[in-house]
This record gives C-alpha cells, structure tokens and sequence, in this order.
C-alpha cells in the first residue's frame, strides 16, 4: 500500500486556518510528476493527467467519514475514491489530496504508488483511505 507524505505547506496553513478539515470540500487529483512535499503549496504547482476518460481536471471530491479526536487525538477519516476509465486513462503514479474550499487549493499531502498505472476502458482504480488509521492523525 502506498503510504502518506504530507507537504510541508500544509502545516504552516492548517496553523493560520486555511484548512477546516471536518467540513471543507477535499479533493483527490491524479499526477504523474512526482510532486514536491517541501515546495508545492497548491494545486496549480501539480501537473493533473489529462482531462477526459474518467479523470475531470481538479479530481474527484473525497467525502469525509469521520472528523474527530479522542484524548486529544485528531483523526481524518475519509471514504475510498474510485476512478472509473471511460477510455484509456493515465498514467499517473500519485495521488494528491487537496482542500478545493480554500482560496488557493491548497495541497494536504499525496500517496506514491511506486510505478505508473494506467487503465483501460472499463477498469476502476480506488483510493483506499485506511478507514481505520485514518488519512492523517495530529496529536
């Protein structure tokens, strides 16, 4: 499984309320260009895939399960995402997590799948949020 790598932006802008993760619209956008946790800061600075065959530019909105924290623990829980390719679509190898509420995109973090994936018409790819870790924990 791929694992989470947060971009550093994301801390400094979750500490000067950009981000209100329980209730802003979270995205999920496809790359192929390895992103850059210590300098990307939005979207605009991700090359998407190409729009069409299943994938809109911007991504897929990622609903959120769970907002919580318990003993002073915040969890992000987040439904699974699954693209589905009307067409050949691809590749990419990262998925990146985005707040589309915020002025600017800007970006949570991103999984790295190892090699790039590429699916034919039919053929469904799903995002599995660990449902039970979480997306992201702060404590």
């Amino acid at each position: 499984m791929a694992s989470f790598v947060k971009f550093y932006s994301f801390v400094e802008a979750l500490a000067e309320k950009v981000h209100n993760l329980g209730s802003d619209t979270l995205k999920v956008a496809l790359t192929n260009t390895a992103p850059t946790a210590s300098t990307d800061t939005q979207l605009s600075n991700i090359t998407q895939i190409s729009n069409g065959n299943g994938y809109t530019t911007g991504g897929t909105a990622a609903t959120t399960s769970s907002s919580a924290q318990t003993s002073g623990t915040y969890k992000l829980v987040l439904a699974d995402v699954t693209f589905t390719a009307s067409g050949s679509m691809g590749p990419f190898r990262y998925v990146v997590l985005y707040n589309d509420t915020a002025t600017n995109d800007e970006l949570i973090g991103y999984y790295d799948y190892g090699s790039s994936i590429t699916l034919a018409s039919g053929e469904t790819f799903t995002v599995d949020f660990d449902g039970s870790a979480g997306v992201l924990t702060l404590a």
